[in-house]
């Protein structure tokens, strides 16, 4: 008779926000593989990303792992409270959660409608603090979890023109996480912020991209930067080298999620295009670890262990 083999142990279930595709659909599929339960959280399962859905349901059922598309809306609380219940009923817990949800525009800034800027402000940011409400009093109960940024090489290494309100949504996002990383610190909850570069490939961020609404503004710019949308994504293009893999990006998550808590790196950079940005983060994260130390709350820096 065949004795039921244990749980692995080091499985984890794991929430990833914006999973439909690109990096959140890459890192969906390498975190299954590695044995965790995936619940990739996609918004308009029954049309938009009808497909997406199905994707991940025939990559689980393929490669025997256990990928679960969970409808979510991260821009409607009640779409994102109803998706983590879902997740709390059917696993019982929560021990990771993805931040990854975004969205890319393209064009002078000058022609974005403030409008286009809240709602470019409430899918990169203020969505981030809907799933953190939902979730965290779980992890809190736990007294335990990692909480994931993807961030973006954007908001501190070089910045080409005409992605101003994406760059600024992600360094919105980015700051969320460095101050949420201390206050979530004495309840064990450990924090990482993911930093991919400018990839041109896998994941279609320029295809995708929206663009500016005021095109009386876009035809104004368009006499003095002729063709610069374009020159910009070719330029990126360019710097990366050719072999460039988003799904390095997904791997660095997996080893995020392996590495014990209190010894993950506070920032994992993956940038093919070496934008400058790991340099950057280096010395703003050396200060902050400094000036917490001479504040008294060097304990912040650090998760409490058990």
């Amino acid at each position: 008779m065949t004795t039921p083999s244990s749980p692995d142990p080091t499985a984890r279930t794991v929430l990833i926000t914006g999973a439909s595709g690109g990096f959140g659909a890459l890192t969906a599929r390498a975190l299954a593989d590695a044995g965790h339960t995936v619940y990739a959280g996609m918004r308009d399962l029954g049309a938009r990303n009808r497909q997406a859905a199905e994707d991940a349901r025939s990559y689980a059922g393929e490669h025997g792992v256990d990928l679960r598309p969970v409808e979510m809306d991260v821009v409607d609380q009640r779409s994102v409270d109803r998706a983590v219940a879902t997740v709390i009923e059917e696993a019982g817990r929560i021990d990771v959660l993805l931040h990854n949800a975004g969205h890319m525009t393209i064009g002078p800034t000058e022609a974005f409608e403030p409008e286009q800027l809240v709602e470019l402000y409430e899918t990169n940011v203020v969505s981030t603090q809907r799933v953190n409400r939902a979730v965290l009093p779980h992890l809190r109960a736990q007294r335990d979890g990692l909480v994931l940024w993807m961030g973006s090489s954007s908001t501190r290494g070089g910045t080409p023109p005409y992605l101003a309100p994406y760059f600024a949504a992600k360094a919105g996002m980015d700051s969320l996480a460095v101050s949420y990383a201390a206050e979530l610190a004495r309840f064990g909850i450990d924090t990482a912020i993911v930093v991919p570069g400018s990839f041109t490939v896998g994941t279609n961020h320029f295809a995708h991209a929206g663009h500016a609404a005021d095109t009386e503004v876009v035809a104004a710019y368009e006499s003095e930067y002729a063709g610069l949308v374009d020159q910009v994504a070719a330029k990126l293009a360019d710097l990366a080298p050719a072999d460039q893999d988003p799904g390095d990006v997904a791997r660095a998550v997996v080893d995020l999620v392996a590495t014990p808590k209190g010894h993950r790196p506070f920032r994992v950079h993956v940038d093919p295009a070496d934008d400058g940005a790991e340099v950057v983060n280096a010395v703003g994260d050396r200060v902050r670890r400094e000036f917490y130390r001479r504040v008294g709350l060097e304990d912040l820096l650090q998760p409490a262990l058990a």
